[in-house]
């Protein structure tokens, strides 16, 4: 993948979701938790969404984003 190295795993993003007191969490909490820009956490939580770990729905114009199933259970490998 082209760009910055990641120095957030994916792992860390999900345990965010998984730590979390609300049931969704919206594309700005994830930028000011993971201190990135908003384009470039919103990149990130599609890929993990593809990947079947997050999923979202659209609420107006912005998404809100939840962990799945699939990512509680890839949180759970190797613990």
């Amino acid at each position: 993948m082209a760009g910055r190295k990641e120095t957030v795993s994916d792992k860390e993003i999900l345990r965010f979701f998984e730590q979390s007191p609300d049931h969704f969490l919206t594309t700005n909490e994830v930028a000011e938790y993971l201190d990135f820009s908003k384009q470039g956490t919103r990149k990130r939580l599609y890929a993990l969404a593809d990947e079947k770990l997050l999923d979202f729905k659209k609420v107006g114009r912005n998404p809100a984003w939840w962990l799945t199933d699939e990512g509680r259970e890839f949180l759970e490998v190797g613990e």
